[in-house]
């Protein structure tokens, strides 16, 4: 959101760790504590959502590179939103798939 000037929002140095630490943390902790079948449909909704973030960021990417966009600061954060995004939200949504299989 502070790519796109929205609410005059920085990221500083603790968001970039903490938005990886906390989507894993977040999704062990759901994981200890769900039964088997809650556990496959949140996790797969999960990864879509993160999957939806990543589409957001590479849109936005897009939209900056065709002149459509202004972002605010650079580049740098949604390129790392994108690659944390979609590399948890497709494992995540391939590894739901394979347990299905199953």
């Amino acid at each position: 959101m502070a790519q796109l000037g929205v609410g005059g929002l920085a990221a500083g140095a603790s968001l970039w760790l903490m938005f990886p630490l906390f989507s894993v943390a977040g999704y062990l902790l759901f994981a200890t504590g769900a039964r088997v079948a809650n556990f496959r449909a949140l996790s797969f909704g999960v990864s879509i959502a993160l999957l939806v973030l990543a589409l957001a960021c590479a849109i936005a990417l897009v939209a900056d590179a065709t002149a459509m966009l202004a972002l605010h600061g650079g580049t740098g954060a949604l390129w790392y939103v994108l690659l944390i995004a979609g590399a948890l939200g497709t494992t995540g949504a391939a590894s739901h798939g394979r347990m299905a299989a199953q």
